[in-house]
């Protein structure tokens, strides 16, 4: 079993579904898949892999989710996990809260939604190299 891992959180499983069988198609089996339809449920996946000793190389965000916003997710995760490569890709993200997460949970990229898989996969390739 691979010991790096690509985090995806939305609250639409069929975003979640989609996002599963694009990673599977350009990563294969070189990654583990988590997924997650909340912050709270990502906040659990990650101690699961921490404990598990599995990396997180990569956590993609919806921002728009009931509770806890994407936004406000990725800050808590830059702050525990500042290595983590974190995307935030929505389609209805307010500026406020891109530039929160720009500036605050420094994150690697934003992309919206309807994404295009292509930018969608290099974004995610590109930012595990850096990591």
């Amino acid at each position: 079993m691979p010991k790096s891992a690509i985090i995806c959180v939305d609250d639409e499983v069929t975003v979640l579904e989609s996002l599963e069988i694009e990673l599977q198609k350009a990563f294969k089996n070189q990654y583990q898949y988590e997924f997650a339809e909340s912050a709270d449920e990502a906040l659990e996946v990650i101690e699961e892999l921490v404990k598990d000793n599995v990396k997180i190389v990569v956590i993609v965000s919806d921002w728009l989710m009931p509770g806890m916003k994407g936004d406000e997710l990725l800050i808590l995760i830059h702050q525990r996990f500042p290595e983590v490569t974190t995307i935030l890709l929505t389609g209805q993200a307010d500026r406020e809260a891109v530039e929160r997460a720009i500036n605050e949970a420094k994150i690697y990229a934003y992309l919206t939604k309807p994404w295009n898989t292509k930018e969608l996969i290099e974004t995610i390739r590109s930012g595990i190299s850096k990591s």
